[in-house]
């Protein structure tokens, strides 16, 4: 049989359990791996349980509802894909798994890793700051759209800009959105568009860059660092409409606005028609009735001027205003000598408080003070010596009424031998011993003849 150590903890299997998940996801944290999915199930609650396998091993991953509408790859049996995400333990049956947070296919790590890190990278500079950000007009009158000419993206846009505000020019720049080099006809569209007044073109108010949706791949030129650095330079506002809803560039986060589709940032530019038309009329009636109320009241003042004493009668209104003058100097000349009267009382105030606190009148002050209390030590003093003499006095005819003297007097006497030594006992002496025996009136002088 096996002893345990008494001294040694014995944990129980909760407990241990827990320490082996704090230890893996300490140890371990977040970490991508590779692998062919198997076992795949999407439960109602919206999780997604699979197993991540290779020909070695395999490892049960889950896929929690939040994370899964944001998953870059569909997941299905079969498929090889990268998981990025933490190593947990599931506590109810002791089983380490991964938490997954972002799937993507097999061979997209590498961009992703190039992705996040060009990311870092830009946001530490400041590239990505709000501050730093245009705004985008609300009501542009010329519209730069810098895309594929051939495209479903410039489709979508043109038709929205021309049936909610015919009235925007829209100016097309056509470049490539996808394959090597594509970034750079993107950024010399940007920098044409840029000084367009010296290219003899029209001076956009904005500028839209962007294309449909795609795969990692496809989007890959607006991630590239040329571009972003090339948005974030530019004068004039740039909206960013790259992809779906779903996709993110480094174009987004570069631009001064992003917009989730290229039809979304057409709407954005162009208010409908109708909407902006029944604004006009609600802010042309608001001014109109506003520009009548004032129209109106100034012609009441005008009215009531032409009727009141100004016109009538000029030097009536100029002799109430001198009397208004003369008014207004009484209350100023009341109102300074209030104000001096209450100087005086307040210097007053000052110079007698001062006075009591001048040192002669403290030194007088003080020095009464001091008498005072000299003559109440004194006597204190006295007090405290009669009483203390009362207590000797008593204290003496006490010792004295006790003492030696007063005992001899009442008849008493004690023996002593020549050396003074007290005696209570006869044995303490011997034959032919002198002894002295005291009186209240002197001393007596004996021989012992035979001591019993």
């Amino acid at each position: 049989m096996i002893e345990t150590d008494s001294q040694q903890e014995i944990l129980s299997v909760s407990q241990l359990t827990r320490e082996i998940r704090e230890v893996l996801e300490g140890r371990i944290g977040s970490v991508w791996v590779e692998g062919e999915i198997s076992n795949h199930r999407a439960q109602s609650s919206g999780h997604q349980y699979f197993t991540l396998k290779d020909e070695g091993s395999q490892l049960s991953c889950v896929l929690f509802r939040g994370a899964a509408t944001r998953a870059g790859a569909r997941l299905a049996d079969g498929a090889q894909v990268q998981v990025y995400g933490e190593i947990s333990v599931y506590e109810p049956r002791g089983q380490y798994q991964m938490i997954v947070r972002q799937v993507q296919a097999k061979g997209q790590g590498s961009l992703q890793a190039r992705f996040e890190a060009l990311k870092r990278k830009l946001h530490a500079e400041g590239l990505f700051d709000e501050e730093r950000k245009k705004a985008v007009p609300r009501f542009p009158e010329v519209v730069a759209l810098v895309t594929s000419p051939t495209g479903a993206a410039i489709q979508d846009m043109l038709n929205i800009l021309t049936r909610r505000a015919p009235w925007v020019r829209v100016l097309v720049y056509p470049v490539r959105v996808q394959g090597n080099g594509a970034e750079l006809e993107i950024v010399r569209a940007l920098q044409v568009l840029d000084r367009a007044a010296a290219f003899g073109l029209p001076v956009p108010d904005t500028i839209v860059v962007g294309r449909g949706g795609g795969s990692l791949e496809d989007l890959w030129c607006f991630n590239e660092e040329v571009l972003a650095r090339q948005i974030a330079a530019m004068r004039i506002p740039v909206i960013s409409a790259v992809g779906h809803e779903i996709d993110f560039t480094i174009a987004d986060f570069a631009a001064d606005l992003r917009a989730p589709t290229p039809s979304a940032a057409a709407e954005l530019l162009a208010p409908d028609a109708a909407e902006l038309r029944r604004t006009l009329d609600n802010a042309a009636r608001s001014l109109q009735t506003r520009t009548l109320t004032v129209l109106e009241h100034h012609q009441r003042v005008l009215e009531l001027t032409a009727k009141g004493p100004l016109v009538r009668e000029p030097l009536r209104v100029l002799l109430e205003a001198e009397q208004g003058v003369d008014d207004a100097e009484s209350r100023l000349r009341d109102a300074v000598r209030e104000h001096l009267r209450g100087l005086h009382d307040d210097l007053v105030a000052r110079q007698q408080s001062l006075a009591a606190r001048h040192p002669r009148v403290q030194l007088v002050e003080f020095s009464h003070r001091a008498e005072t209390a000299s003559r109440a030590l004194e006597l204190a003093m006295t007090r405290r010596l009669d009483r203390l003499r009362e207590r000797v006095e008593s204290r003496e005819s006490a010792l004295k009424h006790l003492g030696p003297a007063a005992v001899l007097a009442r008849g008493f006497s004690y023996t002593t031998t020549m050396d003074g030594r007290v005696l209570t006992d006869p044995a303490e002496v011997e034959e032919g011993d002198t002894l002295v025996t005291r009186l209240a009136k002197g001393t007596l002088h004996s021989t012992v003849s035979h001591p019993s």
